[in-house]
């Protein structure tokens, strides 16, 4: 696993850790905006300057992303084939999110059509939810798989102490980050069904706030440096 896509996907990889702490700007101006638009208008007209420069500059940070799911696809992902039928559907889903959402980008910065830009919006939200879907439940699988792999550990008796005790720090440490996964997921579902499907809960500003936040921090737990 050492070819150009390989090295092209790791190489994309290390924004992800810009992108969560961007996204943190992002939803921390827009709740901040929320909250003080009606008392002071100019300090909210800042914020949301500030929410609007920090998500297209998420958008520009991901160029290129699209190969990461298509490199998922490539490399066969999973060990059973229910988990990498799942992983194909995933992984699709996303590559159809971060492609379509150069276009939106380019749309909303003015290089296309501005007129695209809610079409767009609509197909990279599409695309996102799908993948989002089928990631939860994957993870849900593997959460399964792993406290029917904890139990058997424990029922052991003629492995060391020491041996058992790693193992189960393994599985247990999988399990958090897994947890870590759907919460991310769930939380980018209904900034995605937000556009989708528009309605009172998933567009209130705290909810797409919260769940933004929530996604951003999950991220930052997942990527940081051990």
């Amino acid at each position: 696993m050492n070819d150009t896509v390989d090295k092209l996907v790791i190489f994309l990889a290390k924004r992800d850790g810009i992108d969560k702490l961007v996204k943190t700007f992002q939803y921390v101006s827009k709740l901040v905006h929320w909250h003080v638009e009606s008392t002071n208008p100019k300090m909210a007209e800042r914020f949301k300057q500030w929410e609007v420069s920090s998500g297209l500059s998420r958008k520009a940070f991901r160029t290129g992303r699209f190969l990461t799911g298509f490199n998922a696809m490539r490399r066969g992902p999973g060990s059973t084939p229910t988990l990498r039928f799942l992983a194909v559907l995933a992984n699709a889903g996303e590559m159809v999110y971060f492609f379509f959402d150069h276009f939106l980008w380019l749309s909303k910065i003015g290089t296309l059509d501005p007129s695209l830009a809610r079409k767009m919006s609509f197909i990279s939200a599409f695309g996102e939810s799908f993948g989002y879907i089928f990631f939860i439940v994957s993870d849900f699988i593997a959460l399964k798989e792993g406290l029917e792999q904890e139990r058997k550990v424990m029922s052991l008796e003629d492995k060391s102490i020491e041996k058992k005790n790693e193992s189960l720090r393994k599985i247990r440490s999988d399990r958090v980050m897994r947890l870590m996964a759907v919460a991310a997921n769930v939380a980018d579902l209904f900034i995605a069904l937000a556009d989708i499907e528009p309605n009172p809960f998933c567009n209130h500003t705290v909810t797409l706030g919260i769940s933004g936040l929530v996604s951003a921090w999950s991220g930052w737990y997942r990527n940081w440096p051990l």
